[in-house]
């Protein structure tokens, strides 16, 4: 009795001990708190002012509110959106570190890196697609070809002879074109940039005659007459372009290729939080002003439930996976 009596009365002086350390721990739900209890934290890979950046941006502050807490963009660009990504997979799966990942990033990196830090299916539950944006085929307008069919005429005439320009190795711009190649069966010359702008100049002033340049910064040149607009890459005319028609329609079976963004959770992440992230998040990005917002950016609101995205997310690995074999593309 008396080791018996010894024992409680450490056990209660360890528990006041403990309830003065943490008085919090006396109210109730203080030990499961709703979700969110604090400020989420939104890497992306890539710096500002860019497309990934503007949408997070245009997402962030409604996707906020809705949840009660404030969604923190944070830039970490680096290396095609690698840097960022891979911070996010690292994260602690809780919730409070989330991603906004690209085609790029979620899904073409997956094979044009051979020592890629990150796996897309393992490290990464997909919460739902945000938006979408198409690039524009465009071409100088001393180019003689004046639709995709003409291009593919000429392409096929005059292989390995016709220049395009684009953002760099392994970005939108130099896919669109890869994916333009493996489906027309064309040979075409890449001359590959360090960004949009410089590669944009230099089509604008004649000195490459092609580019896939994103609609945002294309679309200004076209309807100035600086620049001919061929087609969009999207599946479907764009909506902000509509006189444009697709890739596909020009002549290409099968074209598709969109700059799409979504809301990623690192693997892990408890299925409540996951789903209460893909209810706010449908709601805002379905919103009329979110929509407006998207728009005059150029870009279109796309939003799937989690397990369509990850579909989806799936689909487009293996979609890429495909064309970076055929094509022999590599990053490393």
């Amino acid at each position: 009795m008396r080791e018996r009596s010894r024992f409680f009365g450490r056990y209660f002086s360890v528990l006041v001990l403990f309830l003065i350390l943490h008085p919090s721990s006396l109210i109730p739900g203080a030990w499961a708190q709703p979700y969110p209890a604090k400020p989420i934290r939104l890497v992306i890979g890539f710096p500002p002012g860019g497309f990934v950046d503007l949408t997070s941006r245009l997402v962030s502050g409604p996707l906020g509110q809705a949840l009660g807490q404030q969604v923190i963009v944070e830039n970490r660009g680096g290396a095609g959106g690698i840097v960022g990504t891979e911070v996010a997979a690292r994260a602690a799966p809780d919730g409070y570190t989330l991603t906004v990942g690209s085609a790029g990033t979620h899904a073409v990196n997956q094979s044009l890196y051979r020592k890629l830090p990150y796996n897309v299916l393992r490290d990464f539950i997909p919460i739902t697609r945000l938006a979408d944006a198409p690039s524009i085929l465009a071409v100088h307008p001393s180019f003689p070809a004046r639709s995709v069919k003409e291009l593919v005429a000429l392409a096929r005439a005059r292989p390995g002879r016709i220049f395009y320009a684009s953002a760099g190795s392994g970005t939108s711009t130099h896919l669109a074109a890869a994916l333009f190649e493996h489906l027309a069966k064309v040979k075409l010359v890449h001359v590959p940039y360090k960004g949009g702008g410089p590669a944009l100049i230099d089509v604008v002033a004649g000195q490459v005659p092609v580019t896939f340049g994103t609609a945002a910064s294309v679309s200004p040149h076209t309807k100035s007459g600086r620049l001919r607009g061929l087609a969009v890459t999207g599946g479907k005319r764009s909506a902000t372009l509509p006189d444009l028609p697709t890739i596909a329609e020009g002549g290409v079976a099968g074209y598709e290729m969109l700059n799409w963004l979504g809301l990623f959770a690192p693997a892990g992440t408890p299925r409540a939080i996951v789903e209460r992230l893909n209810t706010e998040a449908l709601r805002v990005v379905g919103s009329p002003e979110t929509r407006s917002r998207l728009n005059a950016a150029g870009a279109e609101p796309s939003p799937m439930p989690s397990e369509e995205f990850a579909a989806f997310v799936k689909t487009e690995i293996e979609k890429w996976g495909k064309v970076v074999a055929a094509t022999g593309m590599t990053a490393d």
